[in-house]
């Protein structure tokens, strides 16, 4: 049985997410049956997280067991292939320790969320970001975003369908810049709650909008009830842009015959 690590880049609008669903399409799914049909055998894949309904991933690292002879090359080829024409991509694929694993080996994840701060409708962007109307303070934004840094109880931004043992994360990392009409505010973490992202960023514009100050993202936080929260923001500017790794399995994976 050889492990072959993934990076995978898709367009989440056509499914229902990474995880396998009986109610609708998942990027697991075309990933497995692309696989299973080249090797003619059973394949799951397991992924760095689980991205929910309409979220994207530039670089979603997962893996896949095969017994099988194939090479790297042939096997991101062939998935390729057959994955078309759904907006899924192979971007690498490498052999890995058969102990390395895609969600538990994972050291660091980043996410990017994409807020298009216009009042004219999105076209090309349409789906791949939220718009925004109102005006945006990206400064205030940024003060209210370093009040969540740190290790926290993060109930206020939990799902309520959320799985993990613990609130407790710690979050290294969340940032806010503006470019033109876009507004980029991009997470870091070992690790995030279901649905912890979007809430963040949905409190976030509220604080740029003047509806919530800086200190109402900290006092939010310190409440630690899911009551206390603003909104959630859409998945469709949300977007898992790399998984970090210890060692040589760090993600500059490449393919060779």
């Amino acid at each position: 049985m050889t492990r072959f690590a993934l990076t995978v880049e898709y367009d989440g609008r056509p499914f229902m997410g990474w995880q396998r669903q009986p109610h609708g399409p998942s990027v697991q799914q075309a990933i497995e049956e692309a696989a299973g049909r080249i090797v003619q055998e059973d394949v799951i894949a397991y992924a760095a997280g689980r991205t929910d309904a309409g979220v994207h991933a530039l670089g979603m690292r997962a893996h896949v067991d095969i017994a099988r002879p194939i090479t790297p090359f042939r096997l991101m080829e062939g998935m390729n292939a057959l994955l078309r024409p759904a907006p899924i991509a192979i971007l690498a694929c490498e052999i890995v320790p058969d102990d390395w694993h895609a969600r538990f080996s994972c050291t660091a994840r980043h996410y990017e969320y994409r807020i298009a701060n216009r009042r004219a409708p999105l076209t090309v962007d349409h789906g791949l970001a939220w718009r925004v109307p109102a005006a945006l303070d990206a400064d205030a934004m940024a003060a209210g975003a370093a009040r969540l840094l740190g290790r926290h109880d993060f109930t206020t931004f939990r799902s309520a369908h959320c799985q993990a043992d613990s609130p407790l994360r710690t979050l290294d990392r969340l940032d806010v810049a503006r470019d033109g009409d876009i507004i980029r505010i991009v997470a870091s973490a070992r690790s995030f709650l279901h649905h912890q992202v979007r809430s963040m960023v949905g409190c976030l514009a509220l604080v740029g909008e003047g509806k919530w100050s800086p200190d109402d993202m900290a006092a939010a936080l310190a409440a630690r009830d899911r009551a206390a929260l603003g909104f959630n923001a859409p998945p469709d500017g949300l977007f898992f842009v790399r998984a970090d790794y210890a060692g040589d399995y760090a993600g500059d994976f490449t393919a060779n015959d």
